[in-house]
């Protein structure tokens, strides 16, 4: 499966201009994500195993429908034992992200699950420097820094340690960092998953009907069509999200993954009415004061080292001859 904030696309062309309509598809991918809170809430009184293990199956077979449709499934064939490994490990975290950000809403953490999606860039960034030995700029370091501070502040505010966040952006980070090992595309890798998890899922779903503790069988067809559609609120954004990844440069889809927790933390504060003291504000004003500093900087190396490839190497410009200058002088 993949994310509610699904990382950066791999392997194919990045694009390098601006495109309308992908840059709609990916502002409506991400406003699909960031109105999850309120249609996992819909789903009440189911429980958040139900939610996720209902979320799995419908999920899977919608993209089993979706790689047939494709004819990707050669893509899946003849795999290693090593990557599929790897796809059962990306499996197990994006489990563990769906399932805390959806107990996030049950229990009205919902600004903690917003935190968390918040801070995950940095996360990324920091997994880059221990695990794929990158080196960061100074102003990544500063980005990262006040992110920490920010985490230190809303946890000595709630009295406790915002768990929701670093669970949600650790997972995050970690299952971001095994799809860059995956040598298959987002579609039959999210299918993959499925294959993984189906099983699992639907033994779990099957177990909750029979013994009378799930609700998919008991609170009327509307309550049912709700599981089902949570498949198509998985998909769905997540195929316009590609659409909008292939159409416009990285840095920009980077930029509007943002909408997806603003969004959040306004259902938090607007609709859920969760609590939000001068010291949360505080931490949230850190955490947007270390994004801005990420962003400017993620821009500002874009935009030079999109400089840099559009001019030959100097060793490659050829001298102008004293014709050449003489001519370039007069016009």
């Amino acid at each position: 499966m993949s994310s509610d904030a699904p990382p950066g696309p791999r392997g194919g062309a990045v694009a390098t201009r601006l495109d309308g309509r992908g840059i709609a598809a990916a502002v409506v991918a991400n406003t699909l994500w960031g109105l999850l809170p309120a249609f996992w809430a819909a789903m009440a009184p189911a429980g958040p195993v139900e939610i996720l293990a209902q979320r799995i199956v419908w999920t899977t077979l919608i993209m089993f429908g979706v790689l047939t449709f494709v004819h990707g499934w050669g893509e899946l064939r003849g795999l290693r034992a090593r990557t599929w490994s790897a796809i059962a490990t990306g499996a197990l975290l994006i489990t563990l992200n769906w399932g805390g950000f959806i107990v996030a809403v049950q229990l009205g953490w919902v600004l903690d699950a917003a935190l968390g999606y918040f801070v995950s860039p940095l996360v990324s960034v920091l997994l880059g420097v221990f695990v794929l030995r990158e080196r960061l700029r100074p102003a990544q370091w500063v980005a990262v820094a006040v992110g920490a501070a920010a985490v230190a502040v809303v946890a000595i505010e709630n009295g406790r340690i915002p768990w929701i966040a670093i669970v949600l952006s650790v997972s995050f980070g970690l299952y971001g960092l095994i799809k860059k090992t995956v040598p298959v595309g987002a579609t039959a890798g999210l299918t993959a998953e499925g294959i993984v998890l189906g099983p699992i899922a639907l033994t779990v779903a099957v177990v909750l009907v029979v013994t009378g503790h799930g609700t998919f069988a008991t609170h009327g067809a509307g309550h049912a069509a709700l599981m089902v559609a949570s498949g198509f609120a998985t998909v769905a954004p997540l195929l316009l999200y590609g659409i909008g990844a292939r159409r416009v440069p990285l840095t920009v889809t980077g930029l509007l993954m943002y909408v997806n927790p603003v969004l959040q933390f306004l259902y938090a504060v607007v609709v859920a009415h969760e609590d939000m003291p001068a010291g949360r504000w505080i931490g949230f004003g850190l955490v947007w004061v270390a994004l801005a500093v990420f962003s400017v900087d993620m821009l500002h190396t874009d935009r030079r080292r999109r400089a840099t490839a559009a001019s030959p190497p100097r060793d490659q410009r050829r001298p102008r001859s004293r014709a050449e200058t003489a001519r370039l002088r007069r016009s």
